[in-house]
C-alpha cells in the first residue's frame, strides 16, 4: 500500500495520451528527428514532451547521444504497457466511431406479422450487406402492442400502421396496402375478377384476430357495405387462415402484401370494391427521442428500400 501511494504522489500529474504516443513513436523509430518528421512536430517540441513525461514519471526513458537513441530499463518496461494502452484506446474509439455511424450496434425492429413475413426480410438482407456488424432483432406483434413496446423502450422502431391520435410517435408513411379477397383456387368465386364486400354476406368469413389492424379494417369495410361481420373462424396466424381457405371452409380479406405470400397454386386473389379499403404502412418511432445510430441507419435504409408512400 505505501508503494502504491508513493506512485500516486509521484504521478500527481498524469501523463497525457499524446505524450505516451510520442514516447512510443520515438522508441519504435529510435530517432527524435524521424519521429518529429512523421508526426509533424518540431524537434524542440518533441524533446520537451519527452522531458516532461520523464519528469511526470520520475525516471529517464531514453539514453541519447549524438548518434543514436536507446531505451533505458525504465523505458523498456514502459513500452509494452504504452503499446497495449494505445492499442486498446484506438480499438475502443474505433468501435465507438462505428457505433456512432450506425455501422455497429443492435436494432430491435417491431413489425406487424404480415410485414415481418413480407417486405421486412428483403430490406434486412440488403441492410446487412452494407452494415454486417449491426445485430437486428425482430418482434412481430399487433399494432397496438408495437406502440406500447416503443413507449416502454422494448423496441426502437416499428413497421406498422399509423397510431390513432397519438402525438407521442412520428409516423412516416411508405405505401398503401389494399385489401383483397382470398378464395380457394378452383372454387366458383375463382372465376370472378372483381368482388364487392357483399360477398361476405353469402359465404363463410374467415377472420384475423379481433385486435389486429387487419380485422379492424375488414370489419369497418363490411359495415360501410351494409354487411354485419360474422366470422366463422377467428385466426391469429396467417398460416391458419390459409389452411382453412384451402380446405374450402370459407373466404377472407387480407392486405395485398400479406395475401401475395400465400401459395398461389392453392388460393386466388380478387380485387375488392364498394368500398375500396386499404391500410397505410410506414415506420413509426417515438417523438422527441433520438434513435440509436444503428436504428436510425436502418430506418433510412428501409424507407429507401420500401419507397415513398404511393
Amino acid at each position: 500500500m505505501p508503494k502504491t501511494q508513493g506512485w500516486e504522489r509521484r504521478l500527481a500529474r498524469k501523463p497525457s495520451l499524446r505524450s505516451l504516443r510520442m514516447f512510443m513513436n520515438v522508441a519504435h523509430n529510435r530517432s527524435f528527428s524521424e519521429t518529429g518528421r512523421t508526426a509533424h512536430v518540431s524537434q524542440p517540441a518533441l524533446s520537451r514532451t519527452i522531458r516532461l513525461l520523464e519528469e511526470d514519471l520520475g525516471v529517464r526513458l531514453f539514453d541519447r547521444n549524438s548518434r543514436n537513441v536507446s531505451l533505458t530499463s525504465a523505458g523498456e518496461a514502459l513500452l509494452p504497457i504504452v503499446e497495449r494502452l494505445t492499442a486498446d484506446f484506438d480499438h475502443a474509439f474505433s468501435e465507438l466511431a462505428m457505433s456512432f455511424a450506425g455501422e455497429r450496434g443492435r436494432v430491435v425492429v417491431g413489425a406487424l406479422p404480415s410485414v415481418a413475413a413480407g417486405i421486412l426480410p428483403a430490406a434486412i438482407a440488403t441492410f446487412r450487406k452494407v452494415s454486417p456488424n449491426v445485430e437486428i432483432i425482430i418482434r412481430d406483434q399487433l399494432s397496438g402492442t408495437l406502440y406500447q413496446a416503443m413507449h416502454e423502450r422494448q423496441i426502437d422502431l416499428a413497421v406498422t400502421t399509423p397510431p390513432e391520435g397519438d402525438d407521442d410517435f412520428v409516423f412516416e408513411a411508405l405505401f398503401e396496402d389494399p385489401l383483397v379477397l382470398v378464395v380457394r383456387k378452383g372454387s366458383p368465386l375463382d372465376d370472378e375478377s372483381i368482388a364487392d364486400w357483399s360477398i361476405f354476406a353469402q359465404h363463410p368469413f374467415i377472420a384475423m384476430a379481433p385486435r389486429s389492424s387487419v380485422r379492424q379494417l375488414t370489419d369497418s369495410a363490411m359495415l360501410r357495405a351494409g354487411v354485419a361481420p360474422q366470422p366463422l373462424f377467428d385466426c391469429a396466424q396467417l398460416t391458419t387462415v390459409r389452411a382453412l381457405i384451402e380446405a374450402g371452409l370459407g373466404i377472407t380479406a387480407l392486405p395485398q402484401s400479406a395475401a401475395t405470400m400465400l401459395e398461389p397454386s392453392k388460393v386466388s386473389l380478387r380485387q375488392l370494391t364498394n368500398p375500396m379499403s386499404a391500410r397505410t404502412i410506414g415506420i413509426a418511432y417515438p417523438a422527441g427521442r433520438t434513435l440509436p445510430p444503428a436504428a436510425a441507419a436502418f430506418a433510412r435504409h428501409f424507407l429507401e428500400e420500401a419507397g415513398p408512400a404511393r
